[in-house]
This record gives C-alpha cells, sequence and structure tokens, in this order.
C-alpha cells in the first residue's frame, strides 16, 4: 500500500503543519514508509504553500509526485493548480468554507469539508487544518484515528496543553465527515 498526497493552501493555513502531523504519526506510531517535501513560497503568511507527503509499506522511491492519490485544496489558487494531479478515482479533500472552484472532473471523489466553519465554531480559526487532517484519516484510513490524535497532542499540545480539547474536538469532527464520506 502506498498512498500519496498533496496538501495546499495559502501560508498560515497550517499546510506544512498538516503534512508533517501525517509524518510525525506514521514514523513514529507505525512501521511505514514515510516522505514528506514542502513547497513554499518567500511570503511567511498569504503566499502559496504546499507539502507532498508519501506514506507506504515499502520504501518510497521520491518524495514528490507527479500524480497523488489525495489533494487537500485549502484556497482557490490550490484547487486551480492541483486538481489534475490526482490519479483518476482518487479525491479532493475541498475546504469548502472559502473554495469556489470546482475540480472540473468527474473521475475523482470530492470530500467538502467545512472546515473554516467548524474551526470558527470551535472557538479557534487555527484548528481548521486538524479538522482537515481528521477528514483524510476517517476516509482513507492510511492511519490509527487515535494515533494522528495522540500525535496531535504530543506535537501541539506540549506547550499548550490548553489546546488539547479544541484540537480533539476539531479532529472528531473532520473524522465524521471523512468517515460519512468513505460511506457514500
Amino acid at each position: 500500500m502506498e498512498k500519496s498526497f498533496i496538501i495546499a493552501g495559502f501560508g498560515g493555513q497550517g499546510v506544512m503543519v498538516a503534512g508533517q502531523l501525517l509524518c510525525y504519526t506514521a514514523c513514529e506510531t507505525t512501521d511505514k514508509y514515510v516522505t514528506f517535501f514542502p513547497s513554499y513560497g518567500a511570503e511567511m503568511r498569504g503566499g502559496t504553500a504546499n507539502c507532498y507527503v508519501v506514506i507506504s509499506d515499502e520504501p518510497v522511491g521520491a518524495p514528490k509526485v507527479e500524480k497523488a492519490d489525495y489533494l487537500v485544496a485549502l484556497n482557490d489558487p490550490s484547487m486551480v493548480r492541483f486538481r489534475n494531479a490526482v490519479v483518476s478515482g482518487g479525491a479532493i479533500f475541498v475546504n469548502s468554507s472559502v473554495v469556489t472552484a470546482g475540480p472540473e472532473r468527474e473521475d475523482v471523489n470530492v470530500v467538502s469539508v467545512d472546515a473554516g466553519s467548524i474551526a470558527y465554531e470551535l472557538g479557534n480559526p487555527k484548528v481548521l487544518n486538524i479538522v482537515m487532517i481528521g477528514a483524510i484519516i476517517g476516509y482513507t484510513g492510511v492511519l490509527p484515528a487515535e494515533n494522528v490524535l495522540q500525535t496531535v497532542f504530543k506535537k501541539l499540545g506540549a506547550k499548550r496543553p490548553e489546546l488539547n480539547p479544541v484540537n480533539e474536538a476539531a479532529f472528531r469532527r473532520g473524522l465524521e465527515i471523512g468517515e460519512a464520506a468513505r460511506k457514500n
């Protein structure tokens, strides 16, 4: 099993953190191989940001893929840029809070996640990426959900443990959305 992801958005949306959390979970809690390849513009916030994550049962040949199994599009420019970089039969996770561009493809599954609204409802817009991670895990099952949540606590909650409840709520909301989309 080898699954590849492109996670893309603006700087400040937690793109790199989302990719890193998937990688840390795979490395630290499973026997899977993983690669992480970040790419971002010169701007610290508001510029483009994307990363490639590959999780596999076998050694990974290259960290960057031409065609990914999954795309996580957090904004319109990311959808437009990467929608054709998903394999036929793959899935595109859409932050429907802000993404208005469609996939313009009939051969991929679309998982619509109102991540921005959920994060706002939970009282912390910074958990948008955690909602999306939950949706990814719920839909793909690529990593055990509880392992991912423990990694979120370990990596994000170590310095700010008061954020663990909102991170958990965000993750679980996304997980439910992903699981429901998988069943459809």
